[in-house]
């Protein structure tokens, strides 16, 4: 251990840092309390020992500055006198120092007292170590290891997140375009830095069929309507209780269920589907959207005041075109996690590559550079990820007056095949595996389309995609 002995006794301080260093423990030593003090500000000390009465500073004045600086983590001190003051012992450990010794120190007891509190800082270790893994086990659990940013612009928008996750009585509405990562950031504001066992729902407004919706949202009464479960089903906001309900798309809520969703924020109660029992809720609730709700406002399409009451807390999350500082960060870690995930070799980027996605619109946001880099880890194999394992669209610079897209080809070898494959399998996935569509989205026919998918390799590729 690192160890802060303070005697204004030179020969006792002797001594016993001797002994302590014999021990295999590391002494730094101090003539009183003000030096020992100055000592610790700019050190980092498992143990603290001092004597009780020594000049400019005694030994509780010392407890007490030690105290007040609030390190993390803390030193556990040990203070020891020539003089039997059992005042100042009883002082000394309200005031939280780990034991209190008398002089002449005894070297059996000082070793049993120094190997106690070795253990006792190893345990505090260990418990920091499994706060911060199970920190960060809650944390991709909830999806928030996706949450890397190094833009001024996101940390504004972090800093708001954790202050709404204080109060969970303040709605929030979080704004952005699709795929910029407006879920995760309402995990962070149910979730906070530390986490919580609370319930987080998610229910997706763009999703349900109006005359579904009521009963999925509210729940309903057993018997209610014709093929209702006759004992009933809890609705999102009673799963959501004690937590919080994401109402993904809000501005696809229909509009007779605005009304009641805005007594649900301002009174903390509802009904269930044919139900006369007053149901009282406690939820944080959050809205997102990627659309102008303002203009929804003005159409008549969205209630005025539910679209202000939500505004309580707001999040605008800016599209990943409009923070350059993140796609850089956020492909680093992408690639980092999906090549450990897929047993690729890939750890760094090219500088080419950084180019490359710098200069790249991202019309999907950080949806789609995830993707991006899945494709290319799952494509290729390396230890640099080079411009040539890209997708084809995302290796594409845009330049010419007359807003042609010029292909910057790479120097070395260009797998066509490969770019043609995840062409193919990325243009399925955007018409949810429809031959017929995708024939026609790619402008080929379908006998084409056929011919690329009868290949092994393709099948390999795109399997699971294509729908029969």
């Amino acid at each position: 251990m690192r160890i802060l002995l303070a005697d204004d006794d030179v020969d006792s301080r002797g001594t016993v840092a001797e002994f302590l260093r014999a021990s295999g423990h590391t002494v730094t030593e101090a003539n009183n309390g003000s030096e020992a003090l100055s000592i610790y500000r700019t050190g980092q000390f498992e143990m603290v020992m001092s004597d009780l009465r020594m000049p400019r500073c005694s030994g509780i004045g010392l407890l007490k500055e030690l105290r007040k600086l609030d390190r993390k983590p803390a030193p556990d001190v040990v203070l020891f006198t020539g003089h039997g003051d059992m005042q100042s012992a009883i002082e000394a450990l309200r005031l939280g120092a780990y034991d209190f010794v008398l002089k002449p120190l005894n070297v059996e007891e000082l070793a049993a007292l120094v190997d106690r509190i070795a253990e006792h800082q190893a345990l505090l270790a260990e418990n920091r170590q499994l706060r911060r893994d199970l920190k960060k086990i809650s944390r991709q659990s909830a999806g928030l290891d996706e949450l890397v940013f190094a833009s001024e612009s996101m940390q504004l928008l972090v800093r708001q997140a954790l202050l709404y996750h204080g109060d969970r009585s303040i709605p929030v509405l979080i704004q952005g375009e699709t795929g910029t990562g407006k879920e995760v950031m309402a995990r962070l504001i149910h979730y906070g830095e530390e986490g919580t066992q609370a319930p987080f729902v998610a229910l997706n407004c763009a999703a349900i069929s109006p005359g579904l919706f009521e009963s999925e949202l509210f729940g309903y009464e057993g018997g209610s309507f014709t093929g209702s479960r006759s004992q009933g089903q809890r609705g999102k906001l009673d799963l959501a209780a004690g937590g919080t309900l994401l109402l993904d798309e809000i501005g696809e809520l229909p509009a007779e269920l605005q009304a009641k969703l805005l007594r649900v924020i301002e009174a903390r109660e509802y009904y269930r589907v044919g139900g006369l029992t007053k149901v009282h809720t406690d939820i944080r609730l959050i809205g997102a959207t990627n659309q102008d709700l303002s203009e929804k406002v003005n159409q008549g399409t969205f209630r005025r005041d539910l679209y202000f009451r939500l505004k309580g807390g707001v999040l605008e999350i800016p599209p990943l075109r409009k923070r350059p500082e993140d796609i850089v960060t956020l492909a680093r870690q992408f690639l980092e996690r999906l090549s450990k995930t897929k047993g690729k070799r890939f750890c760094r980027l090219a500088p080419e590559t950084e180019s490359h996605l710098l200069s790249y619109p991202w019309p999907g946001n950080v949806r789609e550079l995830r993707t991006s880099i899945e494709w290319s880890v799952f494509m290729h194999d390396d230890i640099e990820l080079k411009p040539l394992h890209l997708p084809i669209g995302v290796a594409t610079t845009y330049a010419g007056s007359s807003g042609e897209a010029l292909l910057n080809l790479p120097a070395e070898t260009f797998p066509l095949d490969n770019h043609i494959l995840g062409i193919i399998a990325a243009a399925l996935r955007k018409n949810d595996g429809n031959k017929k569509k995708t024939a026609e989205y790619l402008q080929i026919s379908r006998r084409s389309l056929y011919t690329y998918l009868e290949h092994i390799e393709a099948a390999e590729k795109i399997k699971g995609v294509v729908k029969n």
